[in-house]
């Protein structure tokens, strides 16, 4: 949070859009679970902040959008529906600046995955067009643009367990296994490699 508030002071586009980041990772891997939506509301503020600033800054469409799910997530699954567009619109925006943007890759494989685990698959599909097979294939090109991504492997093994833990459990074991195995640069890497350690527990138990 420290991070965030010096980001913040910057006034730039760019500070804004590390403040973001700093204030949704606290609320991912640090905060109490009951101050979440307000860490990721105001994590939202910040990345519209940003493309106010510089509309061209790819990362900041891709932080607004990454706080804009984050934050949808904590409202339920109806209130959340209408976040649903904004969150691909902010990914795709991203993506078109820089075609290859990993993370932007990565969250829009996320997004496909996450709108099926949250609405089932064929309403995923009829009402906003995510589907398994986007999913994968957003996954895929995301590792391929940035196959030492420790985040990536976690992502990818989450989005498919969230599409059929079944099917997909073998394949998402390996990626956990992967995940863990890549060094965790940042306390972010060690609170995802901590993660993804218990998230193998559970598959395994």
């Amino acid at each position: 949070m420290e991070a965030a508030e010096l980001a913040e002071a910057a006034g730039n586009a760019d500070g804004y859009v590390l403040a973001s980041e700093s204030v949704e990772r606290h609320g991912t891997y640090v905060a109490a679970k009951a101050d979440r939506r307000a860490l990721y509301e105001r994590a939202m503020r910040l990345g519209e902040q940003a493309i106010r600033l510089d509309g061209a800054n790819a990362r900041a469409h891709f932080q607004a959008a990454q706080a804009v799910g984050l934050y949808a997530e904590t409202l339920g699954p109806l209130k959340a529906r209408g976040y649903v567009g904004r969150v691909r619109e902010g990914m795709e925006k991203a993506l078109e600046l820089d075609p290859g943007f990993a993370e932007a890759v990565l969250g829009l494989g996320s997004w496909h995955a996450g709108v099926i685990d949250g609405a089932g698959r064929m309403i995923a599909r009829i009402a906003y067009g995510a589907t398994a097979k986007q999913a994968i294939a957003h996954f895929d090109q995301a590792l391929k643009l940035a196959p030492d991504f420790k985040e990536a492997h976690y992502e990818y093994a989450k989005g498919l367990l969230a599409i059929n833990p079944r099917r997909h459990r073998e394949r998402a074991r390996e990626l956990l296994n992967r995940a863990i195995a890549l060094p965790a640069e940042n306390a972010v890497g060690r609170a995802l490699h901590e993660k993804a350690v218990k998230r193998l527990t559970e598959l395994d138990g």
